[in-house]
């Protein structure tokens, strides 16, 4: 859905979904983890939130900002109530979930807001920059890897997980494939294969 379509919605969203990463680049397993969300959530929207710089990984310089934003709305763009939101982008430096989501709060009073996250990275949420303030405004939401069991969000956190089960897609592989001129039809939107093969940066 396009975002002129969102914006003319009527009433302001009671439930969003934010959805976090470098995307560097986007994958079906994105795709399908959007979709998973907008589902078991239903959520009244979906922000896909491409990151400027993630904090986790200060030193690794994901491609440029511009191509992976189009990446993102090539990937997205079928999506109903789903739209990519550039602000972390546009704010630049190191990317951390605890302004956003302030941002969020402020311009959606009232509406419950769910953080996609995945199931890996739960243990670490304490480290978390201001992680209680985390914890007050977000309800985060596991996204479990194949055959994994049910993780423990630690204190002072709650969540839940998502049923659905993403397919196994490795960011870092696609990267490798296309340095070595392999194949990523499978693994990335149509549209984004067709733009990764006009040019990338990896």
């Amino acid at each position: 859905m396009s975002d002129s379509s969102l914006s003319s919605q009527v009433s302001p969203p009671k439930s969003i979904a934010l959805f976090g990463g470098t995307f560097n680049p986007v994958h079906n397993g994105h795709v399908m983890v959007a979709r998973a969300a907008l589902a078991e959530l239903a959520v009244d929207r979906l922000f896909v939130l491409p990151a400027a710089q993630s904090p986790f990984k200060p030193e690794d310089a994901p491609a440029p900002a511009a191509l992976r934003a189009e990446w993102a709305r090539l990937a997205f763009e079928e999506l109903d109530n789903c739209e990519v939101d550039m602000r972390e982008l546009e704010r630049e430096g190191i990317s951390y979930s605890v302004d956003t989501v302030r941002e969020f709060a402020d311009e959606f009073p009232g509406a419950e807001l769910f953080w996609l996250i995945g199931a890996d990275h739960i243990a670490a949420l304490p480290d978390w920059r201001e992680a209680e303030t985390l914890a007050r405004l977000i309800t985060f939401v596991a996204v479990p890897r194949p055959e994994e069991g049910v993780v423990k969000f630690p204190v002072p956190f709650c969540g839940r997980m998502l049923s659905g089960q993403p397919m196994e897609v490795s960011a870092s592989d696609i990267r490798r494939r296309l340095r070595t001129g392999e194949s990523v039809d499978e693994l990335v939107p149509p549209k984004v294969a067709e733009a990764l093969e006009k040019g990338h940066p990896f």
